[in-house]
């Protein structure tokens, strides 16, 4: 391989012969893709496991931390987070992980009930006063700057029939971020939030994004999964002050107001259903 070439996705044979070396005979070995991206490459692996590699020295180093921010984590939140019963590297310096598949389905699938909201509030709780491995700070974002943005993203979705005309950048004093920076899982979108069939929260993935930062993210996250009323309450009955979930809110829909405009007049190539469902999430009131 070249020096600071990205490995091409492995091709199933290459994926069951590390699947074969990574986990004990007896076990149902049988490879699918979940799904391909700049980042990682995805596997089903029987319906037990899920095997996802690394593509570049940076998805390695965070998939590295997520594993050891996930066994730190454990003990203290109150939904699952996923275990990894194998992880070691595919090629040289990238990694891997096999993971335990966890319950449930998306909450793109299946809606948050009321004692799920509770699960989640019980998680931001629990992320507001945990201890983690050393994570990336990240500075709290400027509410300013991205309404100025958002705002005239907004008149053009209003413009092409994409939102209702009486969408409008709250013009008001924007809440200040929380004085105390928590653990984020920073990503908390519908597709990382298992949710079983009584509508629980059955799990929690993806903890690659993890930082420490404003908690009024992962509020804004939640909005984007189940509504800003929804992620409100969450908030509130976590112990978080008001002007955090404010902030929250406006955090979300100023993003879904950005990231629904560069999709269909930029380079973004999100799915265009989800992102308009996440907009209407976001400004439910």
């Amino acid at each position: 391989m070249h020096p600071g070439a990205i490995p091409r996705q492995p091709a199933p044979a290459g994926v069951r012969a590390l699947v074969r070396e990574a986990l004990p005979e007896g076990h149902d070995l049988s490879v699918a893709p979940v799904g391909e991206g700049g980042e990682h490459s995805t596997w089903w692996v029987g319906d037990r496991y899920v095997l996802r590699i690394a593509l570049d020295a940076d998805t390695t180093v965070r998939q590295r931390r997520e594993l050891a921010l996930r066994d730190a984590l454990r003990p203290v939140l109150p939904v699952a987070v996923p275990a990894s019963v194998a992880s070691g590297t595919w090629a040289p310096g990238l990694a891997y992980t096999v993971d335990g598949r966890l319950p449930g389905v998306s909450a793109e699938r299946r809606p948050v009930g009321a004692e799920g909201e509770q699960d989640l509030a019980r998680l931001l709780g629990a992320l507001r006063t945990a201890a983690a491995p050393p994570l990336p700070a990240r500075r709290p974002r400027s509410l300013d700057a991205l309404g100025a943005a958002a705002g005239p993203a907004l008149a053009r979705l209003a413009a092409d029939g994409e939102v209702p005309g009486g969408l409008a950048v709250d013009a008001a004093a924007h809440p200040a971020p929380a004085a105390t920076p928590v653990v984020l899982h920073n990503d908390l979108k519908g597709e990382h939030l298992l949710v079983s069939s009584s509508g629980r929260v059955s799990g929690v993935l993806d903890w690659a994004d993890a930082v420490v930062g404003d908690p009024a993210e992962d509020v804004a996250g939640l909005a984007l999964s189940v509504g800003a009323p929804a992620a409100g309450r969450v908030a509130a009955t976590a112990g978080h002050a008001p002007a955090v979930a404010e902030r929250g809110l406006l955090l979300a829909r100023y993003d879904t107001a950005l990231r629904l405009a560069d999709r269909l007049y930029g380079d973004d190539d999100s799915p265009v259903p989800l992102l308009r469902a996440q907009l209407a999430r976001a400004w439910e009131r």
